[in-house]
C-alpha cells in the first residue's frame, strides 16, 4: 500500500469510529461559549470632568461662582470627601482651602502624606447658598460624577469628613456623626471611614483625640495591618 492508500485508509477508519460514536451518544459536541462581556473601563479623570463640563443640571449652577470639581493625585490610594464648597472654596474652584483645609492639609501630613498624594473632593460641586445642607436633587444631579471620580481614581480608602457626607456614604442618613465615626463602612466597594470635620475641629478641639485615632485605623488599613482595636464593619 502505497503513502496516499494508507493516508485515505486512516482518514476512512476515523471517520467510521466518529459516526459509531456519534450514534451510540458517546460524542457529544459542546456547544460553543460566548466569553463573558469585557468589564466596562471607567473614564480617566480629566475625562469625567469633562463630561461634567460648565454644569447645569441643578439649581446650584445659577448662584455658584466656580465648579469645585476635586483635586489631588489622580492615582491616590486616599481621598477624602466633604460635604460641599464653601465660601473659599467656590471662588478659587479647589475643595478645603478656607482655615478648614489648612487643617486638612496637618492632618495629612500628620498620616505622612502631602496634599497633592491624597485626592480631595466633596459630595456637591456647587457651593449651597449661605453654606446650607444640599438638598435631595442637587445631591442625585452630582453623584453620578462623585461615582465617576471613584471609580476614575480606583482608591482604597475614603475618609468621609462630617455628618452629611458620613450620612451620605454610609446610606444611613438619620444617624449621628458620633454613631458613624471610627467604624469601617463602604461605598462602591470602596472602604469607607467617617470622621469630624475640620472645621467642627476648629471649633471643638477636644474633638482632634477621636479624629487621631480614625485616622489611625485608616493608615493601618492602608499599610496592610487592620488595628486589632478596630470596630467590626457593616
Amino acid at each position: 500500500m502505497d503513502d496516499r492508500a494508507e493516508l485515505e485508509a486512516l482518514v476512512a477508519g476515523v471517520k467510521g469510529h466518529l459516526a459509531r460514536a456519534r450514534a451510540n451518544g458517546a460524542l457529544r459536541v459542546p456547544k460553543a461559549v460566548a466569553p463573558p462581556p469585557a468589564p466596562r473601563a471607567s473614564l480617566p479623570l480629566a475625562d469625567v470632568r469633562a463630561e461634567l463640563g460648565e454644569c447645569t443640571r441643578c439649581k446650584l449652577h445659577g448662584t455658584r461662582t466656580h465648579i469645585v470639581f476635586g483635586v489631588g493625585n489622580p492615582s491616590a490610594e486616599l481621598v477624602f470627601i466633604g460635604e460641599a464648597p464653601g465660601a473659599n472654596e467656590d471662588l478659587q474652584g479647589e475643595p478645603f482651602v478656607g482655615d478648614a483645609g489648612q487643617l486638612l492639609d496637618r492632618m495629612i501630613l500628620a498620616m505622612g502624606y502631602q496634599r497633592d498624594q491624597v485626592y480631595i473632593a466633596n459630595i456637591i460641586k456647587c457651593r449651597p447658598p449661605g453654606n446650607r445642607n444640599p438638598e435631595p436633587d442637587e445631591i442625585e444631579a452630582c453623584e453620578p460624577f462623585l461615582k465617576k471620580q471613584l471609580a476614575a481614581l480606583a482608591p482604597r480608602v475614603i475618609v468621609a469628613l462630617g455628618k452629611f457626607a458620613a450620612q451620605w456614604l454610609t446610606g444611613r442618613p438619620d444617624a449621628a456623626i458620633s454613631a458613624l465615626r471610627g467604624r469601617w463602612h463602604t461605598y462602591e466597594g470602596i472602604q469607607v471611614m467617617p470622621t469630624y470635620h475640620p472645621a467642627y475641629l476648629l471649633r471643638t478641639p477636644s474633638a482632634k483625640r477621636v479624629v487621631w485615632e480614625d485616622l489611625q485605623q485608616v493608615m493601618a488599613e492602608l499599610r496592610g495591618k487592620v488595628s486589632p482595636d478596630a470596630a467590626a464593619a457593616d
